[in-house]
């Protein structure tokens, strides 16, 4: 049994990961601000899910809010740390980009310092496949260069990682950052693709297609994502290399304990496939706008993940048929329609 702490519980990732969690018996911290980017009545659904383990305690305040995260990383004193909370989303970056900023760079500094304290077994913490940015080069790879981020929401992201490495070499703090992929499923943000389709179409709406539906996305399983996640928690923790040399094929990084590894299905789907799987589902057929490219998102994603098969001996792969008929089902469940 260990000590968990998880930053982001009452998020979409962070619920499941933390029920995944307390079913195999660990002890879990979760931190969440409930800030209000999204129906803040589903995020306090979650916390009261997980409430119900008595191995399960919440603590409700801002990342940036420093004395309150080590507060309540003290009172853990963690083994492990996951840090999953921020400031999402590609397209509310174009708008405030201070609070990415405020969440992702100064919260992430906080975590990271109470971790350094703690001397934590290993510090994991989440990226993005938007830190690829303008790259074409497909699949994408750890290895792969990622210095052209498209939004501010990438740009912190990547910091993120910068700073992740610098600890690493610095304090031998071990660190995984790990890239997703488009997650969903049930309990999903109501801000992604798939819950807004789903919504828009029960209720008689149209959905937006951007970029005339000429996309394509690898989809990544909620559930395969954080059985990754707590695999590479505790089987894959990365040691500073003796010698300097890397495995072919490996992001570790030659002078620190610090790993970049992708999550995701390996498999780029086009928005259109999706869109289809979702009729599917639904019984109904969608009502489509077809729009522009919005400004700072990507045409393709698709994630390269042999890294994250050769450390766990696992890959996610879910069809996305399935996935989101069990979205679906949980949101006629959830909405009682």
């Amino acid at each position: 049994m260990s000590r968990i702490f998880i930053t982001g519980t009452a998020g979409f990732i962070g619920y499941h990961l933390a029920r995944l969690l307390l079913d195999a018996g660990h002890v879990v911290h979760g931190l969440d601000g409930m800030t209000d980017y999204y129906d803040v009545t589903l995020k306090q659904r979650r916390h009261a899910m997980l409430a119900q383990n008595p191995d399960f305690v919440a603590t409700e305040c801002m990342l940036e809010d420093r004395e309150a995260v080590d507060a309540a990383i003290d009172a853990c004193a963690p083994n492990y740390i996951v840090h999953l909370a921020g400031q999402a989303g590609v397209r509310y970056s174009l708008e405030n980009p201070r609070a990415y900023v405020d969440a992702n760079v100064t919260g992430t500094f906080n975590v990271m310092e109470a971790a350094r304290r703690h001397e934590v077994k290993h510090l994991m913490m989440a990226s993005t496949s938007s830190v690829y940015g303008a790259n074409t080069q497909m699949p994408f790879r750890e290895t792969d260069k990622a210095d052209t981020p498209m939004t501010i929401y990438a740009a912190t992201k990547k910091a993120t990682e910068a700073m992740g490495h610098s600890y690493a070499h610095i304090y031998d703090l071990p660190v995984t950052m790990f890239r997703f992929f488009t997650v969903y499923g049930p309990w999903g943000r109501p801000d992604m693709a798939l819950f807004k389709f789903v919504k828009a179409t029960l209720e008689g709406d149209a959905i937006d297609v951007y970029n005339h539906g000429d996309m394509y996305r690898d989809f990544t399983y909620v559930t395969d994502l954080v059985r990754a996640i707590s695999l590479l928690m505790f089987d894959a923790i990365p040691a500073r290399p003796a010698d300097g040399q890397v495995p072919e094929g490996d992001s570790l990084s030659p002078v620190a304990p610090f790993r970049v590894v992708n999550i995701g299905n390996s498999k780029s789907e086009r928005l259109l496939d999706f869109i289809e799987a979702i009729e599917t589902a639904l019984g109904q057929k969608t009502t489509r706008n077809m729009m522009d490219m919005q400004p700072g998102d990507v045409p393709a994603t698709w994630a390269e993940a042999s890294l994250l098969e050769t450390l766990t001996g696992y890959r996610p792969q879910t069809d996305i048929r399935d996935g989101v008929r069990h979205f679906v089902d949980w949101y006629r469940e959830y909405y009682c329609i």
